[in-house]
């Protein structure tokens, strides 16, 4: 290594001579910029050690678009990759199936599926949930990671806050509810036994038509009222897993990934019940609702939590609010592994490279 003033330089800087060296970083770029880029390269690599960037804290100006970034690849990833376990998780909720589609566990009812429907038919619906999947955790990770910070610099400055942990995550619930409830709505329909929607624009033409715009928000409250506890149980849980595995907060894969998945998996049990109602409020299935008595008159449809827990109750008994309780916690493990894992590699990727740019900048400028 060579040295000029307080840089130390690679061989590479040594070939120029010290003239050509002090006239480019006299002059920048007018002169010699092979030599300012050898020594803004130098002073990278001699500095890189010294000043890795720390990735929560990105830099000013870029974080809400980083986050948002991150959490739409993130989001799109983690329901693509899982679609057909969902697919099974909301048929295994249903309160009276068809005796074709009772399934034993989460395996038989994939291997029924395919046997007798297609291969494709486990993917069905998976365009409408891409297309809401990329905005509404784009608004989730980015209102996420904001509020955590100005309510924990607020409650507990330099410090982790369990309580701006779950506040932060309400907040981020209800966005990413508002806009993916329509797409959950579609969905869940194309999931059902015997669907007899053609695609997406069909099913959202014949929903619009016959139950009016209201019914692609008709289990809005509900899923608010189960993802607001699922998610305050699942970030909490997250930061503090974070916490015991990874208590300076680098980037660390491995530890990413055991706390998405058992954060995941301890709110997705404890929430079960609150999402058969939800499925049942999204599907509206004519099994059921025949069954409860509802196919005629004014109750034509099953509408707001209460209504749902009652039939639930009635149809199912206790049991009827576990149903696909084991699909569920198969589906969330996974997924919020994946989910965390995909945001966290493209936070860290995403503010290192603006680190690095911002870094060059800042050394072009002083010499």
């Amino acid at each position: 290594m060579g040295c000029y003033g307080d840089l130390e330089f690679p061989e590479r800087i040594k070939t120029h001579p010290p003239w050509r060296i002090r006239a480019a970083l006299v002059s920048g770029k007018r002169n010699d910029p092979d030599i300012v880029v050898d020594v803004v390269c130098a002073a990278q690599d001699a500095q890189a050690e010294d000043s890795e960037p720390d990735y929560e804290g990105l830099p000013q100006g870029a974080s809400t678009s980083t986050h948002m970034l991150a959490g739409a690849v993130a989001g799109i990833m983690e329901h693509c990759l899982m679609f057909p376990i969902d697919c099974v998780k909301t048929r295994m909720q249903s309160l009276q199936p068809d005796p074709a589609a009772r399934y034993k566990n989460v395996m038989d009812a994939l291997r029924r599926i395919v046997a007798t429907e297609g291969v494709w038919r486990p993917l069905r619906g998976l365009n409408a949930t891409a297309i809401g999947a990329g905005p509404a955790h784009a608004l989730y990770f980015a209102s996420y990671e904001k509020l955590k910070k100005t309510l924990s610099d607020t409650i507990h400055p330099g410090a982790n806050s369990h309580l701006a942990n779950g506040a932060a995550g309400c907040v981020a619930t209800l966005l990413h509810d508002a806009a993916m409830n329509p797409a959950e709505v579609v969905k869940q329909r194309m999931q059902m036994f015997k669907s007899p929607y053609r695609g997406v624009l069909d099913c959202v033409r014949a929903v619009w038509q016959r139950e009016g715009p209201a019914a692609f928000y008709r289990s809005y409250t509900t899923q608010l009222t189960m993802n607001v506890p699922f998610q305050v149980l699942h970030f909490m849980t997250y930061e503090y897993l974070q916490e015991l595995l990874n208590p300076h907060r680098l980037y660390n894969p491995s530890s990413h990934m055991v706390s998405g998945a058992l954060a995941g998996a301890i709110a997705a049990a404890a929430t079960t019940p609150l999402d058969v109602c939800k499925t049942l409020l999204n599907t509206q299935e004519s099994h059921t609702l025949s069954s409860a008595g509802q196919s005629q008159g004014a109750h034509r449809h099953v509408s707001g939590l209460v209504h749902a827990f009652r039939t639930v109750y009635r149809l199912g008994g206790l049991q009827g609010f576990f149903k696909g309780a084991q699909a569920r916690v198969i589906y969330q493990m996974p997924s919020t592994a994946i989910s965390w894992s995909v945001y966290e590699f493209f936070k860290y990727g995403l503010t290192k490279r603006q680190h690095n740019n911002m870094r060059i900048q800042h050394i072009k400028a002083e010499v």
